[in-house]
């Protein structure tokens, strides 16, 4: 398969810590020019049939050494517990130019794919977004 010439790496990983979660990362340059792993904790992964919407929290970068993690993280340090890859794969913009708050993306992965959107939820803050298949 010909990937875009802007795909980049995205990872979802399964999170077994105080709750069982899925944590969504694209790889992307942040505001410093950094490459890093941009983050969100998604309760119920991401949804595979079009137009479900769900709860997205974005938490912090991650070090884009950290796509490949698995493992355990010992007890007492945050995000305690098991961590494991459920999909992996490349992504790329929809949009030339995409807004701060909107990411319209095409994700190209072994369990999921298909095009997106991940907006912010401003009415329940700066942190809360949703996301949804599109097609």
């Amino acid at each position: 398969m010909i990937m875009p010439m802007n795909a980049q790496r995205f990872v979802i990983q399964k999170h077994h810590a105080r709750t069982l979660h899925y944590d969504f990362r694209l790889e992307m340059p942040s505001i410093t020019g950094l490459v890093v792993l941009k983050s969100w904790a998604v309760p119920k992964n991401l949804p595979l049939e079009t137009g479900t919407k769900r709860l997205a929290v974005q938490t912090e970068d991650h070090d884009v050494d950290y796509i490949d993690f698995e493992g355990e993280i010992p007890a007492g340090q945050y995000g305690a517990g098991k961590v494991e890859i459920w999909d992996y794969g490349h992504w790329s913009n929809m949009k030339a130019v995409p807004k701060p708050w909107r990411l319209e993306f095409t994700l190209t992965g072994q369990k999921v794919w298909g095009s997106y959107i991940l907006s912010n939820w401003k009415a329940k803050g700066p942190k809360h977004w949703l996301i949804w298949r599109v097609e």
